[in-house]
């Protein structure tokens, strides 16, 4: 029986959870978000669990955070938990994964019922198990009862592989397992990141279960999450690209929802970030550098006019010095010259 506390038992609504975000949402990225604020845990890039247990330093490249002292492990240096998130389908290796990640000091294991890459679903990972209901129980069960009673443990699953004929079921087998919550991302593997998220379906799966349900997808504004609120019934959220596009959605989103005044940062606040990043990759090489924040800078453009200018004078940059040096011209021009909305194509988000 879990003997511990629940994350979101005595925070004030809505509790906004930072997604994992593969090849994306590393430590680096976490130490910067969470020190902007408004988000209060977060969970690691999935630990894809295959044919054993994997030594210490596996688990600390995903979360280095388990490698700081005390009070601290486990969580950002702004104070916020990381959770571990582990994929894969064999109930006792997913146990003993478990188990020694709780033992690191982890605050909570989630399990990874809802990746849709076509990579892992071959290997019998991520969303492909939500066609076999009692599989996925048996997983969860298991690495419930090899966690220690005071340790959460969670999931997160789609409304299905294919359809969303299993959503109900699979929610219930997951819960039945012993889960302290579940996280809805409100669409099928079928669905992708394609637009729009069915939120009405996490009210349905919420109406059936006792524990919390998390609702996930969509939410890039303050008003997409008004709108999920209330079609999902959840005041528990966990956004990924929205908070990659706008690094102070959450802060965004809780002075709304409170009605207090908050200031929103802008977009040179954003590029500050974004120099920190760069700061903190010393190891890469200059592609891999130039290509990381390029991929940051490309979300960047989806709320911003200003960075999708700045965006374009750099785009196509590899050498790190040219890089920073035509992005500290191109800032330059547009705040002298500032975007027009009729300069650029207005953005459609299709679904990446």
């Amino acid at each position: 029986m879990f003997t511990g506390s629940l994350p979101f038992s005595n925070c004030h609504s809505p509790y906004i959870a930072l997604a994992p975000m593969e090849g994306l949402m590393d430590g680096h990225f976490r130490e910067l978000l969470t020190a902007v604020g408004g988000i209060d845990h977060c969970v690691t890039e999935f630990v894809r669990i295959t044919q054993q247990v994997y030594p210490e330093r596996v688990f600390k490249r995903f979360s280095p955070e388990l490698a700081y002292s005390g009070e601290h492990r486990g969580k950002t240096r702004a104070g916020t938990p990381v959770h571990v998130q582990l994929l894969g389908s064999d109930p006792q290796l997913m146990a003993e994964n478990a188990a020694k990640v709780a033992r690191m000091g982890a605050p909570a294991i989630d399990l990874n019922f809802g990746c849709p890459a076509k990579t892992v679903n071959k290997s019998q990972g991520g969303a492909v198990l939500l066609q076999w209901p009692e599989l996925i129980h048996d997983i969860t069960a298991a690495v419930r009862k090899a966690v220690p009673d005071h340790i959460p443990v969670s999931a997160k699953m789609r409304l299905g592989f294919k359809d969303k004929s299993l959503a109900l079921e699979n929610a219930d087998a997951l819960a039945s397992a012993g889960i302290q919550w579940l996280t809805v991302h409100a669409r099928t593997k079928t669905e992708g990141y394609k637009p729009p998220a069915y939120w009405e379906w996490i009210s349905r799966i919420k109406g059936q279960l006792s524990i919390p349900v998390l609702a996930n997808g969509e939410i890039w504004t303050p008003d997409n999450a008004q709108q999920c609120m209330q079609e999902s019934g959840s005041d528990i959220l966990m956004i990924g690209r929205g908070l990659v596009a706008t690094p102070d959605l959450g802060l965004r989103i809780k002075a709304q929802h409170s009605g207090s005044d908050y200031q929103p940062q802008g977009w040179q606040q954003h590029l500050q970030l974004f120099r920190k990043l760069a700061d903190d990759l010393q190891d890469l090489n200059d592609k891999q550098l130039t290509d990381r924040l390029k991929q940051w800078l490309h979300y960047f453009t989806m709320q911003s006019l200003e960075i999708s200018a700045v965006f374009q004078q750099v785009k196509r940059e590899r050498d790190k010095a040219v890089f920073f040096e035509k992005l500290d011209q191109a800032i330059l021009e547009v705040e002298k010259n500032p975007p027009q909305r009729e300069d650029f194509k207005q953005y459609q988000h299709s679904g990446f």
